[in-house]
């Protein structure tokens, strides 16, 4: 019987494990290709799994709540032997339920079956089930409309990668133009540090060419003094941990402020019933990307070049009962006031239940302190972002217009950018084109 082994894989995120959260299977239970089999934590989301196999679960690697390794192996399914073919084994073995002189024997099964053995037709070539493992490479096949099927894989072990579907996904707008020439629409392109997995993160090997895993000697944990309890990090706060230490310690990050009279804006929104004060500020977040484009952007220290976006993927910061999570509105330049605001309805809700499934990493993030009551924040820079803007609470404060003192809802404005790719003319110019739309959103919005 054939056994093949499922390794973690990397699931875009760029994250080196993830915790076992809850098992969707059982061992003995009978799988199918595609069928999620296990819930794992990453540093932004729960994330399904599914496999690439169909059979029956001989192994589970790893308990509930253990943490496992990035190209671990995670699950060992073996295939199903047909009945036919069960059949015809029991047939060349004997039955053994025979009476003296009669019943099956090896040498007349043999013999019955080297007759026809010129006769047989070859045997029909399996259909190849596509091999795939990253929710981001289905979900990017998925959209486009493509059967996984038809794409050549380019993986090791036949695995399907995120460019190979890319370049699938762009051939037949571009059936005239030979394959050497075909490449992926640079609309669809994330940060190549957050989505380009290593090969060895996602190499599924069959469990009998697997060398045995060495496992490292068990640390004794350290004994609590009194008067302290020590509470183990998830495998979500490491992440966090090591995604914001690793933020801090490559950027050198500067933090501007500004005050923002958003009275116009607190008005409107309650005279026009419709999207939500912060589906505005993302419009204008938005419009002023386009016009400070290395902003929306990464910088690649080992070429030393600024890699500039063409899409915006808008992230909102979200808190849940995980902790901060950042899932991003996808090509937030193309959608309108209204689609902004239903977009992150959708995705912050998701966020705080938990259902935050792997996409598309974010260019640029947005925060809206203002929940928590607070004013402001020096914030963390989302690595490999360059940038991060947020708004505070709106609170009445007096204020002097055309001269006159008078009481207007007052907001604080924080911006945190990396002083690599700009200086604080570009930080300042950045902010006020957000703040003059905030401040008079009616000619903001016309200009739009």
């Amino acid at each position: 019987m054939t056994e093949q082994t499922f390794l973690l894989p990397d699931l875009g995120e760029g994250l080196t494990e993830a915790e076992i959260v809850r098992w969707l299977v059982h061992e003995g239970d009978t799988v199918e290709v595609d069928q999620p089999v296990v819930e794992v934590e990453t540093a932004k989301s729960l994330v399904e799994v599914p496999s690439p196999y169909a059979g029956r679960v001989a192994v589970r690697h790893a308990a509930e709540g253990a943490t496992l390794d990035v190209g671990r192996p995670l699950l060992t399914v073996a295939a199903l032997v047909p009945e036919a073919e069960a059949y015809r084994e029991e047939e060349r073995a004997g039955s053994g339920n025979v009476l003296i002189g009669y019943g099956t024997t090896g040498a007349t099964v043999t013999a019955r079956r080297r007759r026809p053995r010129t006769r047989q037709a070859p045997p029909a070539t399996p259909h190849r089930v596509p091999l795939v493992v990253s929710p981001l490479v289905r979900r990017l096949a998925r959209e486009g409309g493509l059967d996984l099927s038809t794409v050549e894989a380019t993986g090791p072990g036949g695995l399907i990668m995120r460019s190979d579907v890319e370049r699938a996904l762009a051939r037949p707008a571009a059936a005239v133009v030979a394959p050497a020439a075909v490449v992926a629409p640079a609309a669809v392109v994330a940060p190549a540090a957050v989505v380009a997995p290593a090969a060895p993160a996602v190499v599924v090997a069959p469990a009998a060419s697997m060398a045995p895993i060495a496992s490292a000697a068990p640390v004794e944990p350290p004994a609590a003094a009194s008067g302290e309890r020590r509470i183990p990090l998830s495998g979500f706060r490491k992440a966090v941990s090591a995604a914001l230490t690793r933020s801090r310690a490559e950027i050198p990050e500067a933090t501007v402020w500004v005050d923002v009279d958003a009275t116009r804006l607190w008005e409107l929104r309650r005279q026009t019933p419709g999207p939500g004060l912060l589906a505005y500020l993302a419009r204008f977040t938005v419009a002023a990307l386009r016009q400070y484009p290395m902003l929306n952007a990464r910088l690649d220290t080992d070429r030393q070049e600024i890699v500039e976006f063409d899409r915006i993927n808008l992230g909102i910061a979200v808190q849940g009962d995980r902790g901060l999570v950042v899932p991003a509105v996808l090509g937030a330049e193309a959608m309108t006031t209204g689609e902004l605001d239903q977009e992150i309805r959708r995705i912050t809700a998701s966020a705080r239940e938990g259902r935050v499934t792997a996409q598309e990493a974010g260019t640029f993030t947005l925060n809206n302190y203002g929940s928590f009551r607070v004013d402001g924040s020096a914030a963390i820079i989302n690595h490999p972002q360059v940038a991060i803007l947020g708004f505070g609470r709106i609170m009445d404060r007096p204020w002097v217009v055309d001269g006159e003192l008078c009481v207007r809802k007052i907001t604080q404005m924080s911006f945190v950018f990396d002083h690599r790719v700009c200086d604080g003319g570009t930080a300042a110019g950045f902010m006020r084109s957000v703040a003059d739309a905030v401040e008079d959103p009616a000619s903001a919005i016309a200009r739009l």
